[in-house]
């Protein structure tokens, strides 16, 4: 998805810092897993229909397929990670959340967010620590599936978003960050697929200064039974200049478990390859249709 701290681009951030509160009840959290988990279990209108639940999330690389007419579907998560150098350490935590209307058997609306986001920063030399908390902008956008796979011919899709100038004030948009990425897909023989995603959007620095970026990512999948895929993946959620962050490079793998053809569950591990991107990182993962 577009959508996750690894899977999306990741806006940048004023140097303002604000305390977060602290975090809701333990059994808050457990009532809400508990709900979800229901959800997953619950027999959903259109469920006799035969086809199963196919979530953007967890990496960067999308399905061109769309959720159906009359369909929503909810993709969540909760993102970690950690970069370390010399100078600073910075673990952060997001959560974020997809949500996709259908409007057609061909089109598909689309909100997402990065959520709340926890940033934890401390200085290796003097040891002093800062938090950063707040909640991320909101994306707006739609996505059209525009041809059929057949053959060496890709199925293929179109995803345009708008990240909307909403958020809290550290975290808040500065304008109106358009982003469009085409989502390519080949299916291959012995349940094995391949997925590429390149992709152009607009984001703001750190001082202001409005900036284009690049995304590519190829992603190979392998169905290993009707519940059980996993993927590996090489991704640039940004390719940019140094100026405005530089090239952010990751290698992932993941899994997914079907728990029934209406919800799903993921994991992904995620390694930077280079300075400008997370070290580690780590995302779980729950999508829910009906």
């Amino acid at each position: 998805m577009a959508g996750s701290a690894f899977a999306c681009h990741v806006h940048s951030c004023p140097s303002n810092r604000m305390i977060f509160p602290p975090p809701p009840p333990l059994t808050c959290l457990r009532r809400q897993a508990a709900l979800l988990m229901l959800a997953c279990g619950a027999q959903f209108a259109h469920a006799d229909d035969g086809d199963a639940i196919n979530p953007d999330r967890p990496n960067v690389a999308n399905s061109s397929q769309v959720v159906g007419d009359g369909r929503l579907q909810l993709e969540i998560g909760v993102n970690w990670d950690r970069q370390r150098n010399d100078d600073l350490h910075v673990r952060s935590l997001s959560t974020p959340a997809l949500l996709r209307i259908g409007v057609g058997d061909t089109t598909e609306l689309r909100v997402e967010t990065e959520g709340r986001s926890i940033e934890h920063e401390r200085d290796p030399a003097t040891r002093a620590h800062t938090t950063t908390a707040g909640w991320n902008a909101a994306s707006v956008g739609f996505k059209r599936r525009f041809a059929d796979g057949e053959g060496v011919h890709p199925a293929l899709g179109l995803i345009g978003t708008v990240a909307l100038p909403s958020g809290s004030s550290a975290l808040r948009v500065k304008g109106v960050l358009p982003q469009l990425v085409l989502a390519a897909e080949w299916e291959l023989p012995k349940g094995w697929s391949l997925a590429v995603t390149p992709g152009v959007g607009a984001d703001v620095d750190d001082e202001g200064a409005r900036y284009r970026y690049g995304i590519l990512a190829a992603s190979l999948g392998k169905k290993f039974t009707e519940r059980l895929q996993g993927f590996l993946e090489v991704a640039a959620p940004q390719i940019a200049s140094a100026s405005h962050g530089g090239d952010r490079v990751q290698a992932d793998a993941g899994v997914s478990w079907r728990l029934n053809r209406n919800c799903q569950v993921d994991a992904m591990v995620v390694r930077g390859l280079n300075g400008h991107t997370p070290d580690l990182g780590l995302a779980f993962g729950l999508s829910v249709r009906r």
